[in-house]
């Protein structure tokens, strides 16, 4: 106890004694917002901040890069190649056809959400009620009324009359269900020409009797042929894109 005491006090009476004979004291610590900036005001930058952090699910989850990602990850299987493209070119290339899909709705939040935000004719609130239903007029043009519905049986809630109703936390894992559920159609449909050569090559092999040498190896270079010579990636990606029209 002694101990703690006498440290104490050669922590305290050097600071006592420079303190009065220079005037001099420890700095501060003090907290300001700016000039006219209140706790509410605090709180709307705190929320805009959140919704800045949820922008990668937002991009992801919300808008269409969803099927195309998934689209262009069954075309790399269905060919057979196993990382080409690489997976940063497939995200890349994906990211880019999602900005050209979504420019409408982007042009829509820039004019109704941001600029006026910027300008201080609307509050926090507002733009993001507008971002919000931007995001709703695209989804609704590719949600299905079945995954809509499945999420009104399981909560036992009455549906509502038009799908302007539904509650986005409905409506966003409905859409989801709803991307990955056409993305797997597009998938399967892509897979089929690629499996009759599978099974052509194989059945060659077999007859030739060369059951030793792997079906796979011999039909890959025929299946890149045939991608090449149907210009697969112009077809996959025209494909895409007008199943968002």
């Amino acid at each position: 106890m002694f101990k703690r005491l006498l440290f104490l006090l050669i922590l305290i009476i050097p600071y006592e004694v420079f303190s009065q004979s220079s005037g001099v004291g420890l700095p501060g610590l003090s907290l300001n917002f700016g000039k006219g900036l209140n706790l509410v005001d605090t709180i709307e930058v705190l929320l805009l901040f959140t919704v800045l952090t949820m922008a990668p699910a937002i991009l992801i989850l919300c808008t269409c890069f969803t099927r195309i990602v998934v689209v262009l990850s069954f075309m790399r299987q269905a060919i057979g190649t196993q990382n080409l493209p690489p997976n940063q070119l497939i995200i890349g290339f994906s990211l880019f056809l999602s900005i050209f899909v979504m420019q409408p709705t982007g042009k829509d939040i820039y004019n109704n959400a941001i600029v006026p935000y910027m300008d201080k004719t609307i509050t926090t609130t507002k733009a993001l009620e507008s971002i919000e239903l931007s995001f709703r007029k695209f989804m609704n043009k590719q949600v299905r009324k079945d995954d809509i519905a499945l999420f009104y049986d399981i909560t036992s809630k009455a549906a509502p009359n038009t799908i302007d109703d539904v509650p986005i936390h409905f409506l966003i894992p409905a859409f989801i269900i709803s991307e990955l559920k056409t993305a797997f159609q597009i998938g399967f449909l892509l897979y089929i020409p690629f499996l009759i050569l599978d099974m052509v090559i194989a059945s060659v092999l077999m007859a030739m009797g060369m059951m030793m040498l792997p079906p796979v190896v011999v039909s890959l270079p025929f299946k890149l042929l045939l991608f090449v010579l149907v210009d697969g990636w112009h077809l996959i990606t025209g494909s895409i894109l007008r199943s968002f029209s």
